[in-house]
């Protein structure tokens, strides 16, 4: 597999233009090439890669800015991008100066997840194994933002590079030559929905994927709130297959020199996208079976933790999986959609982790998604990785409704299975259901209920059945539908506390002290005794009676 180096400060302002970033302070050639991305963290002492490049979100105060590019200085950052605008300021000028370290101010509009995913592209990360440079057509490979810029420079034109659902996989400078629809977007990384409307229903995409030469596209009449700078678009195909489309922002139509170059650029993105495509397939085959290899412990894991660049160091496993509800496995759809979503969430964690430590490492596993955090104290480790995890979660949203369990710190190679085993455990609860409305867990949080389900697999291996009282009242509740085996739940859940049983079951107090006395009679069990409760209540929740085949009592005592 290959790749290219990282970039430089100034690579990447020249990619990106000031659509995004802008360069307030600083030298953006001082610094050689960006080892890496982190966000800022004001209650953690930084661990950042070689001139790593530095998301301070959420930071205003100069004094703060000021001592915060300081400390970045002696770790060697490269720059430090805050919100624009950036307040005029001799102090952070002085600074910046002082440590080397450039000040960056982000567009407004613009997300820092949006950023931190172009700056992923733009340097590489999370390459797997040796890699050598390749280039195709003079461009480095898979290089789309070089490509971009290359067309750019042909047609003279701002260019985007997009996806078939319209979405940015990379744009040229110059964009703010274009008009603000263009701009915006940019700032979203996909074509606004009234845009991509507006050009659907106007036939575009139909002509765009049936011709093999540049479509021309007209603004609407008086322009579409923002939409004023005629288009040119070319389709990028790979034979019958469509990968995207080209689209520069010109103010005529394009000269037959330059639809010819248009057209020879098509051919070339898309050995780039090709070249992704593959490269990411083979990056995702390789990091999985060198985490499942690591996971696995033995002879090979040293050697796997070598490659992914985690040799040495303590580890957290997080273990990252859907709920098994039925609610959550209609949502998600069907077996393709299932396997989508589940990729969809291993890419959105790897680039998760990739922002808190430059060499995390996360890889799908079967239908779980694993994931693999350094840690700097091991007696903080934990704690530190359920906050990671939740805050994963909380970006995510709801509608995946994923769950993660935390293993312990693993100090060594040794310690990495017993730390997947434990993450797993705490997982199987999350995924159940019965984790007490939790997201995140330790083994710590959710030992009992692991116990359990553990104890309900080894009941079901043996073929065990209800025995004693529970057996004698579920077999009178078949036939009577009595409704004890509910009653004696409802008692055993509230401790005792009749009213509050008799609520849960939505039943007057009366009621239900006389069902009390009747399921202690007709299952001959004494309520007063805690050795029987115990045993009532273990039964109830491990030993399930099969749905088909009603177990067989002991015969009623006397």
């Amino acid at each position: 597999m290959t790749s290219r180096p990282h970039a430089s400060l100034g690579r990447v302002l020249d990619d990106l233009g000031t659509t995004l970033l802008e360069l307030v302070h600083g030298d953006a050639d001082q610094t050689g090439d960006i080892g890496g991305v982190a966000i800022h963290d004001p209650l953690e002492e930084p661990v950042l890669p070689q001139h790593a490049l530095v998301l301070g979100v959420g930071l205003h105060d100069p004094e703060e800015i000021t001592r915060l590019l300081r400390t970045l200085g002696r770790h060697e950052a490269a720059g430090l991008v805050l919100r624009a605008p950036i307040p005029p300021s001799a102090e952070l000028a002085a600074a910046a100066a002082e440590t080397g370290v450039a000040l960056l101010g982000l567009t407004r509009g613009a997300s820092w997840a949006q950023l931190a995913a172009i700056l992923r592209s733009l340097l590489a990360e999370g390459d797997v194994g040796d890699a050598g440079p390749e280039t195709l057509g003079g461009i480095p490979s898979g290089d789309l933002f070089a490509l971009a810029n290359a067309v750019a420079a042909l047609l003279d034109a701002p260019v985007t590079i997009e996806d078939r659902g319209s979405r940015v996989l990379a744009f040229s400078g110059r964009q703010d030559e274009a008009d603000p629809s263009r701009v915006e977007t940019i700032l979203g990384r996909r074509v606004p929905e009234r845009y991509a409307r507006l050009i659907t229903e106007r036939g575009v995409f139909r002509d765009l994927y049936r011709s093999d030469r540049p479509v021309y596209v007209e603004p609407p009449t008086g322009g579409l709130d923002g939409f004023c700078v005629p288009r040119v678009a070319m389709a990028v195909r790979a034979g019958d297959e469509v990968l995207g489309s080209i689209w520069a922002a010109v103010r005529e139509p394009l000269s037959a020199d330059r639809t010819r170059a248009l057209s020879d650029a098509s051919r070339l993105v898309a050995l780039h996208m090709l070249r992704i495509r593959a490269g990411a397939d083979v990056e995702r085959r390789l990091r999985t079976d060198l985490l499942s290899t690591a996971l696995e412990g033995g002879a090979g894991a040293r050697e796997a933790l070598n490659r992914l660049g985690l040799a040495d160091q303590p580890v957290v496993v997080l273990a990252l999986a859907t709920p098994e509800s039925a609610q959550a496995e209609r949502s998600i759809g069907t077996d393709t959609g299932r396997a989508t979503e589940r990729q969809r969430l291993c890419d959105g964690l790897a680039m998760h982790l990739s922002a808190v430590h430059p060499r995390c490492a996360a890889a799908l596993v079967g239908d779980v998604v694993y994931g693999l955090v350094p840690v700097i104290r091991a007696d903080d480790g934990e704690r530190r990785a359920v906050h990671i995890a939740a805050d994963f979660l909380d970006r995510v949203g709801d509608r995946t409704r994923a769950v993660v369990g935390v293993g312990p710190v693993a100090r060594d190679t040794a310690g990495l299975s017993g730390a997947r085993a434990s993450a797993d455990r705490a997982l199987r609860v999350l995924r159940a259901g019965t984790g007490g409305g939790r997201r995140v867990a330790r083994l710590a949080d959710v030992h009992v209920e692991a116990l359990l389900l553990e104890l309900r697999d080894l009941v079901a291996a043996r073929g065990d059945r209800p025995t004693g009282p529970v057996a004698r009242l579920l077999a009178y509740d078949e036939r009577h539908n009595a409704k004890l085996i509910p009653t004696l739940r409802a008692w055993l859940d509230a401790f005792g506390d009749v009213p509050a049983a008799a609520a849960a079951m939505h039943v007057h107090p009366n009621t239900f002290r006389y069902r009390l006395r009747r399921l202690a009679e007709v299952g001959a069990i004494d309520l007063t005794d805690p050795e029987a409760r115990f045993a009532a209540m273990l039964q109830l929740r491990v030993v399930t009676p099969h749905p088909h085949r009603p177990s067989r009592p002991e015969p009623p005592a006397g």
